[in-house]
């Protein structure tokens, strides 16, 4: 699906509480996605990305992707996952169910992402909380490694609110 895709808004996930939701509900908004883990060094980013979606929403859309493919960091069900977040971080942007982000299982907005956005070595995402800014017209993406902080892509978030 996501070769066939010309925009992210011809997308969907599932949200982890089991609606399908489709990514064109955000059409011409940027989205921020994030694969995420509740046991990883990065997980307090999740603070931080609680607060865009505070400041930036509705105008912004953020939605992490809880993913275990990173030294099982993300051992829980969809609703340990959605608890942990809630009451560690104050989470309220969508989750998705727990998804593959590499290898032959990889959901297709992640298949996206990678094919629009590449990596300085290669496509695969290499750990937790590797974030994707994408663009209000669906189409341009752009990668952050999981070390850099939410704030610094608030940042461009809002240069791509104010163009």
């Amino acid at each position: 699906m996501a070769d066939s895709a010309t925009s992210i808004y011809d997308l969907s996930f599932t949200s982890n509480t089991g609606e399908e939701v489709p990514l064109k509900e955000f059409e011409g908004k940027p989205l921020l996605i994030v694969n995420t883990a509740s046991k990883c060094g990065f997980t307090p980013q999740y603070r931080g990305l609680q607060e865009i979606y505070e400041e930036l929403g509705p105008d912004l859309v953020v939605i992490g992707f809880p993913c275990d493919q990173f030294a099982h960091q993300e051992p829980g069900d969809d609703d340990q996952i959605k608890e942990f977040c809630e009451i560690n971080y104050g989470v309220t942007f969508p989750l998705s169910t727990k998804v593959d982000v590499n290898g032959s299982n990889t959901h297709p907005v992640f298949a996206f992402l990678k094919e629009r956005a590449g990596g300085m070595l290669g496509s695969a995402i290499k750990w937790n909380f590797t974030k994707f800014l994408v663009s209000p017209d669906g189409t341009t993406v752009k990668r952050y490694a999981p070390k850099t902080d939410p704030q610094m892509v608030k940042m461009d978030a809002e240069d791509m609110l104010h163009d």
